[in-house]
């Protein structure tokens, strides 16, 4: 099955390695544990007022979302450095620098990839963030445009765009 650059999340090793020990945590001694304070908390009585009850159910809730969040993530998941697109156009994996407005003194460098592939030496967009969605598919010199939270257009002009080394 080929997946779309889309659909793909580029991990480094450690990141990966990271991922999976949490879902692996999660989906063993977590799940014990969660267990345990549900049927701690049953034991206490009336169902209806026990408030550890319901907050360990809430608590189970939230990690089972987490579960599935990472389940899918890795399912997803390339490790290893994302490869230049062919045509030269910007894609996930890609270190990108725009100019707001085509103004070449109000620029902004960042990574494209999801926050799992993020490290604290660059600034990282979502491709489904406006701004990564925007710029996904535009080559170096052209103009691309995204949606503004208050429902306005911005314009940005793409001058750089590389594989991240890591």
């Amino acid at each position: 099955m080929t997946q779309t650059s889309e659909n793909v999340t580029w991990l480094t090793q450690e990141a990966y390695n990271k991922l999976k020990d949490e879902l692996e945590y999660l989906t063993g001694p977590a799940r014990t544990e969660i267990a345990a304070k549900i049927a701690a908390a049953r034991e206490e009585g009336d169902l209806r007022e026990n408030g550890g009850y319901h907050a360990a159910k809430e608590e189970q809730g939230k990690q089972e979302l987490r579960v599935r969040q990472l389940t899918q993530l890795l399912e997803n998941a390339k490790v290893g450095e994302a490869l230049a697109s062919a045509d030269g156009a910007v894609a996930p994996g890609m270190v990108v620098t725009i100019a707001f407005d085509g103004d070449e003194d109000d620029t902004l460098t960042f990574l494209l990839a999801s926050r799992e592939y993020a490290s604290g030496d660059i600034e990282t967009y979502s491709p489904q963030s406006p701004l990564g969605a925007g710029v996904i598919g535009h080559k170096v010199g052209e103009d691309a445009e995204y949606e503004l939270p208050n429902g306005k257009k911005a314009s940005v002009t793409i001058l750089k765009a590389e594989p991240h080394s890591g």
